[in-house]
């Protein structure tokens, strides 16, 4: 065996970190529009935050839909072709942004798309700009949304076909930690392009990584068994599960699946429905509004060192804090002795806590004039949804038999999705009234915007534990579904 090890290649890992590259650019690339926004998109398109709020609930529901058939089309194509197509597609709708302030100004009839961003706000002129530009951002981001689908479950294939069981746990954490780096680099990278280059730059550049990265994966990857690069020894220790993954494979045919309008009769499929329904948004709430609320409420835009600053600690707090979110029920279940579906529902209830903080960014960040609180707390907060979410759908695995499990987490992930579009809709039409009214709006001593910010925060606070009871209501102890 140490001969064995002595000469084995390491492709396998080689191949894991194009993953990772690859899982790192797409997140990356769906950061762009959130960090131009406030200081170069909306004062060009004479946007309001309806109008961005209508873009980015559109992108969580598309992205939802598309995740549904994502997984098939990669099965369908193979891996390599699938995920070429994936990220090629993605790329191009990212790089597509670019185009929409010349063909606004192009279809809106103007010179230049200075003469379009000088047009009188408030103007039919204006509300034409408006109007066309969000259209154009809309299919742009159904392309990006529609490629990036294809991301994870390419991903996680590729990790099946180069690692044995043993690794692939590790191997999957690799890759998807190109999430928090994605969402470390971009306050760092994006908003200084944008500043240096021009906003369409950012799109160009980042989004042109993604072609780059094909370039590599077009000659670096083949499946195991046909690579020049993986040698006998390698390709033996890949395929030391084959034996059992045959039986384990012929057992789940046996399995009965579940027809998809049949299992909206189960309550354990209402719980997992709930719970994604009302958390999902709070995540993509915070990642696609957290830049506009520190340049609105603290002038801390996007560009300037504190705003790259303060996005960076968000995050970073969210990737710390989150790892410890599938350590916590494990602890549960082998030193206390707890069932896997109690430590984890246990587990849960102490993840749900966690966004409560939202509840006091707004009055803390307020009160001591210093954004520093807000960056905290929405940071904790969302490491909280980070650690609920990998919880979340174990519970799927804990409650239902295998050959219904990804039926579950297709209906749940399409629950997810269309909570995300409504509180993204929500949000957006919400702070355009607030700021229009001003003085006259109030929420709990706050005024116009910080009013409005100061409501979704709050839903943002309760929501875990809303989902959490309402969880526990339907489902109020461990009950496998019997088909």
């Amino acid at each position: 065996m140490s001969t064995q090890k002595k000469l084995m290649t390491d492709w396998r890992w080689w191949i894991c970190s194009l993953l990772f590259v690859a899982t790192t650019v797409n997140y990356l690339d769906r950061q762009v529009l959130s960090l131009t926004y406030e200081e170069f998109i909306k004062p060009e398109f004479h946007w309001s935050d309806a109008n961005y709020g209508t873009i980015t609930s559109f992108f969580s529901i598309f992205y939802a839909i598309a995740c549904l058939f994502a997984g098939k089309f990669v099965d369908w194509m193979g891996t390599k072709k699938g995920y070429l197509i994936a990220i090629g597609v993605w790329s191009t709708g990212a790089v597509m942004h670019a185009a929409c302030g010349w063909a606004s100004a192009h279809i809106g009839g103007f010179d230049s798309v200075a003469a379009m961003r000088a047009v009188e706000a408030g103007s039919n002129a204006a509300l034409a700009v408006a109007t066309t530009s969000v259209y154009l951002f809309l299919l742009c981001r159904g392309i990006l949304a529609l490629g990036e689908a294809g991301n994870f479950p390419a991903a996680i294939k590729v990790t099946a076909e180069y690692f044995p069981k043993k690794d692939r746990a590790f191997a999957t954490s690799i890759f998807n930690a190109g999430a928090s780096v994605g969402a470390l680099a971009a306050p760092l990278c994006i908003p200084p392009l944008a500043k240096a280059l021009g906003w369409e730059w950012a799109f160009i550049i980042i989004g042109g990584l993604g072609f780059i990265w094909m370039f590599f994966w077009q000659f670096m990857y083949d499946k195991p068994e046909k690579s020049k690069h993986v040698n006998e020894a390698e390709l033996e220790y890949i395929h030391q599960d084959d034996a059992e993954e045959a039986a384990e494979k012929a057992a789940l045919a046996q399995e009965k699946s579940i027809p998809f309008t049949q299992a909206f009769k189960y309550r354990q499929t209402w719980s997992f429905i709930v719970g994604k329904f009302l958390t999902d948004g709070v995540w993509w709430f915070f990642l696609f509004w957290a830049p506009s609320y520190f340049s609105n409420q603290f002038n801390a835009p996007a560009t300037s060192f504190k705003g790259q600053a303060l996005i960076f600690t968000l995050y970073l707090i969210v990737t710390v804090v989150s790892i410890f979110g599938g350590y916590l029920p494990k602890l549960f279940v082998e030193k206390k002795g707890m069932h896997p579906y109690s430590g984890r529902m246990l587990a849960m209830l102490i993840f749900a806590f966690f966004p409560l903080c939202a509840l006091f960014a707004q009055p803390l960040g307020v009160h001591f004039n210093s954004p520093w609180w807000p960056a905290v707390l929405i940071g904790l907060a969302a490491a909280g949804h980070q650690a609920w979410s990998a919880n979340i759908f174990s519970t799927v695995g804990d409650m239902f038999p295998k050959g219904a499990i990804a039926t579950i987490t297709g209906i749940g992930a399409m629950a997810g999705g269309v909570g995300s579009m409504i509180i993204q809709k929500v949000a957006g039409n919400l702070f355009t009234y607030a700021e229009n009214a001003g003085s006259a709006f109030h929420f709990l001593g706050f005024e116009g915007k910080p009013a409005g910010y100061f409501i979704v925060f709050c839903f943002c606070g309760i929501a875990y534990l809303l989902a959490w009871t309402i969880m526990r209501i339907l489902v109020p102890k461990y009950k496998p579904v019997e088909l």
